[in-house]
Parts: structure tokens; C-alpha cells; sequence
């Protein structure tokens, strides 16, 4: 988005908490309130090697002048609006606790004890939590899979069709729009049918936050009918880590119900560092996030193209759109290595120790790169060149073959997430858990999307996977016994 002086948007140049936080910064004064640091002065000496104090010296609390997240009429609200007009919602809420609390935020504010929503089975743990907090009853829809490249992709309007023809009296829809790996499914479709219920359609947008500000991203949500969405803008745009943003529009929700629901999931202390890094943020992608994106979209071909000449090596794009497959965010690089005969996991390792390159995500047959607006042609470069280095130095002797997972995503729900979180539960042998209903939420991490979650028969395809994860270096979290050599089920 371009702003000039006849656009109408002359706001955004503001920032307001920032501004705020600034002036707060210059007064004189001594501090009897939290936090116990006082603007930095009792901060460890190691912290402040580290940081230095002038971040401490912005570390500040609700004071009067900095407004109150919870209760906003000042320089909150004011960017809230701000980021609302940028993003074309009718109203903006900041987030400190990251988009999780904004996605069990949205589960509160739309269901309550045994309603059902329609979610599909990849979705992040946090809407899981929200289930759990809510007590309301999930219908979960399998995703699209592509065995070949062991990816999960959208729903499909199809498969959203028939749930709710199914199901009567759903009060919600999520989904996941795009995926970890720049996935994105017919979204404009799926609102469609959603609306023709007159229910709402909840979007988990956290790695979207940026389609907003160029034309060759995908559309955003918003502009595809989503009624509420949650963005990670620390994720792909400038906010600090943990910062993110929930966007609603329409009258299907109450926006005083996301409000309250904010209250109970959100910290009472928010961090201004992160609010103030979300205004800051807004205004760099309204200002120059065009321009910005169109540097990071051209350094995202030249990897595209450079890697997909290695031999080996297989780029993920979107010949044609297929079922859950719709438009790509080619920000996203997704890179297939089991023509190497090593996974990603090994792969990730020897680029991150050994090749000074980093992957978001590392997973059996592949890893995923974020490339966004912070990286530069060196980095690029970088990661080229560490893709050349290990396969022009990789043994010719026989290397393992990595052949295609299963879909992991086959299970079914036998009871609640929330009647199995607060069921009575036993530790049983691995071998013994098949069959039973799991008392744990178990994921590979990331990307954090449940292959077991509490409530949900245990499969032995499942508990396959799970080791395969394992045996070949991934990390899986949520389990009571890291080693997988027992498993928590509902007794």
C-alpha cells in the first residue's frame, strides 16, 4: 500500500503509542511502581551487557499517560484504529500473549459448553486450548494430503459443505489460512458457504499478516469475508516476538464477547514493548510494506530459482490449483530433500551447524524458510551457497531413503477435549495406548499441530509416526514421557 498526500490515509504516519512511550521516557521522576527494575536501574548487569538500558527504560506499565489495553481510550486505541484502517477490519485488537490467546480468544467469544465448530484436524494447538477453556464440542474436517510431499493443505468448500449439512446448530468455522508452508485453500468459497448458515468464519492468519500489502501475495482473509482473524505480526512483519493482532469485521460477532474473552487470556502487566512494536509495525507496512514486500518477493525467486536447479532438491510450488491447494505465498520456501537420501531433520542439523543457515522448520521429507522483509540478498546468498556445500559434499555411499508418511491425520474424537482434560488418566506402555483415548496433547513442535489430542482415539499409525519422528531426530512435545515409551490415556 502506497500512502501520498491525497490518499485519505495521512493517520498512518502516526505512532501514537510510540510517541506516548517516548515522552513518558524524557520525564523525571521517581518511580514507586512496577516493574522492580525502575526503568532499568536494578537490572542485572549481565541483562544489561546484553540489551543495554535504554530498552528497560521504556519497560514501562499502565501509566496514565500510556492508556490501558483492557479499557483503551488513548494512544491503544488510537493504533488499534490505525491498524484497523490499515487492514481494513472495524475494529483491531493488540495482542501481547501472541495468537494464541487471540485463537482461544475467538473460540470464547463464539461458542460456549457444547456447541459445536467446525475445525479443521491440522489446527494449531492453542485452538485446542480454546476447546478445552470453552467446552465447546469440535467437528474436525481431514485436510486435503499430499502423500508425495507428506503436506497437509486446506479443506476444502466441498468437505465444509457436507459438515455442516451433518451437523446442525454449529455456532463457528476455523480454519487455517495459509498453513506453516504458505498453503492456501479456497477461503473466499468456504466464507461463502459459512455465511449461507449465518454462522461465523474464524481465520487463523498467523503467518499472513503481510498478504495485506502486495498484490502477488495471496488475499488476505479480511478481504475474502473472514469475520475475525488472527495475524502473528512478529512472525513475517516487524513486531517483537509474541506480538500479533486480532481483526474483526461484520455484526456475526459480538466485538464486546472478544473483548471479554481478551480479558481472560491476556496478560494483566502487558509488555509496551510489544504494543509499541506493533504500532511501529503498522506503520512501516503502511508506509512502505509494498515496497518492502516487492524487495522480499524478488529475493524469494532468486532462491526459488537457484535451488530448484540442485540436483536433488525439490522446490514446493502451485502448478495449477488443485482441492485445499489455492493460491501459494512465495514468501514461503519449502524445500524437498529426500532425493538426497536424508531428512530434514538432518539436513537442518548440518545446515545449522556446519553451513551458518537456519530453517523455521525441518520435518521429515523437507524444511520450510521464512524470507521476509528482514532478510537481505546476503542471507540469500547464504542459503544458496549451503545448498550447494551439502550436496556437492555428500558421501556416495548409500543413504537411507525416505519414503512417504502416512497422513497422520486419520484419528477421530471419542469424547471433548475439555471432558478428557479433566477425565481421571493412567500412564500405560507405548504398545498398550492403541485403541485407548488419549489424556494428553501431543505434537511434533513446530509446527505445533497436534497429532494426538486429549479426547482422541490412539491409532497405531499414530503412535507409527510419532516414533518415526523421533528415531530420525524431530522433537515432540505435550507427552508426559519425553522418550514415547508410555502415553497417558483416559482410565
Amino acid at each position: 500500500m502506497k500512502l501520498t498526500e491525497d490518499s485519505g490515509l495521512l493517520s498512518q504516519y502516526r505512532v501514537p503509542l510510540i510517541e506516548a512511550l517516548t515522552n513518558s521516557i524524557k520525564q523525571q521522576n521517581s518511580a514507586f511502581y512496577a516493574p522492580g527494575h525502575k526503568r532499568g536501574e536494578g537490572i542485572a548487569p549481565s541483562l544489561a551487557t546484553l540489551l543495554g538500558k535504554t530498552v528497560f527504560q521504556a519497560d514501562l506499565p499502565e501509566l496514565p499517560d500510556l492508556d490501558n489495553l483492557f479499557a483503551p481510550s488513548g494512544v491503544i486505541q488510537k493504533a488499534q484504529e490505525l491498524a484497523a484502517e490499515v487492514y481494513g477490519a472495524d475494529q483491531t485488537w493488540f495482542l501481547v500473549n501472541g495468537s494464541t490467546c487471540g485463537i482461544i480468544s475467538a473460540i470464547l467469544a463464539t461458542c460456549r459448553p457444547g456447541d459445536k465448530i467446525i475445525v479443521p484436524r491440522n489446527i494449531h494447538q492453542s485452538a485446542i486450548a480454546g476447546l478445552i477453556l470453552s467446552g465447546a464440542v469440535p467437528i474436525f474436517i481431514n485436510p486435503e494430503y499430499d502423500p508425495i510431499w507428506d503436506l497437509a493443505y486446506s479443506i476444502t468448500p466441498e468437505a465444509l459443505e457436507r459438515a455442516l449439512i451433518e451437523n446442525s446448530e454449529v455456532k463457528a468455522v476455523m480454519v487455517v489460512y495459509p498453513t506453516y508452508h504458505g498453503i492456501c485453500g479456497d477461503l473466499q468459497a468456504i466464507a461463502k458457504i459459512t455465511h449461507g448458515y449465518n454462522i461465523p468464519l474464524l481465520v487463523d492468519e498467523a503467518h499472513g499478516a503481510h498478504f495485506t500489502f502486495h498484490p502477488n501475495l495471496p488475499f488476505s482473509a479480511l478481504s475474502l469475508g473472514a469475520d475475525l482473524v488472527v495475524q502473528s505480526t512478529h512472525k513475517v512483519l516487524g513486531a517483537m516476538t509474541q506480538a500479533s493482532m486480532l481483526h474483526q469485521q461484520g455484526n456475526r460477532i459480538d466485538p464486546q464477547r472478544i473483548s471479554q474473552a481478551l480479558q481472560l487470556t491476556q496478560s494483566t502487566s502487558p509488555s509496551y514493548l510489544l504494543l509499541a512494536s506493533l504500532d511501529g509495525a503498522r506503520q512501516q507496512m503502511a508506509l512502505q510494506g509494498q515496497d518492502l514486500l516487492s524487495q522480499t518477493i524478488e529475493l524469494s525467486q532468486k532462491v526459488r530459482e537457484e535451488i530448484s536447479q540442485i540436483k536433488g532438491l525439490q522446490i514446493l510450488n502451485l502448478e495449477q490449483p488443485c482441492p485445499g491447494f489455492k493460491q501459494l505465498d512465495i514468501t514461503r520456501l519449502t524445500v524437498n530433500v529426500s532425493g538426497l537420501g536424508l531428512t530434514g531433520f538432518e539436513v537442518d542439523e548440518i545446515l545449522h551447524q556446519q553451513l551458518g543457515v537456519t530453517a523455521e522448520l525441518p520435518m521429515l521429507r523437507h524444511l520450510a524458510f521464512i524470507i521476509s522483509i528482514g532478510n537481505k540478498t546476503e542471507d540469500i546468498n547464504q542459503l544458496i551457497k549451503a545448498f550447494k556445500t551439502l550436496t556437492a559434499n555428500l558421501s556416495p555411499s548409500p543413504r537411507h531413503p525416505v519414503t512417504p508418511s502416512p497422513p497422520p491425520l486419520l484419528s477421530s474424537c471419542y469424547i471433548s477435549p475439555r471432558e478428557a482434560f479433566f477425565s481421571a488418566t493412567k500412564m500405560v506402555n507405548i504398545e498398550d495406548s492403541i485403541g485407548g483415548i488419549s489424556g494428553e496433547l501431543i505434537c511434533p513442535y513446530p509446527p505445533g499441530i497436534p497429532l494426538l489430542m486429549p479426547g482422541e482415539k490412539i491409532t497405531a499409525q499414530a503412535i507409527e509416526y510419532l516414533q518415526k519422528v523421533l528415531d530420525l531426530g524431530g522433537s515432540i512435545t505435550g507427552c508426559s514421557d519425553p522418550s514415547l515409551k508410555q502415553l497417558k490415556i483416559i482410565s
